[in-house]
């Protein structure tokens, strides 16, 4: 068997170790939601540019895609003749 002894009893943590962690913690949950409130009202500023681009390129779409079927229309009309 090993000679080391093991301590039965757990080591007393130092009361300022304690502080430091809670406190490290508490800060670490601050800088979290100050962070996250930031980030979440870029992004909805984001959407809402991207919404504004996704209305406009889907009239684009929509015209090219009316504009090529009629193009595709003439054109079988041209070949039955």
């Amino acid at each position: 068997m090993s000679a080391v002894e093991l301590n039965p009893r757990p080591v007393r943590v130092s009361p300022f170790i304690k502080f430091s962690r809670w406190t490290l913690l508490t800060a670490g949950i601050m800088y979290g939601l100050f962070y996250q409130n930031r980030f979440t009202k870029k992004e909805a500023a984001f959407q809402e540019v991207e919404m504004k681009r996704k209305a406009i390129r889907d009239k684009q779409l929509a015209e090219e895609k009316k504009r090529l079927a009629e193009a595709e229309l003439r054109e079988l009309e041209k070949i039955m003749k």
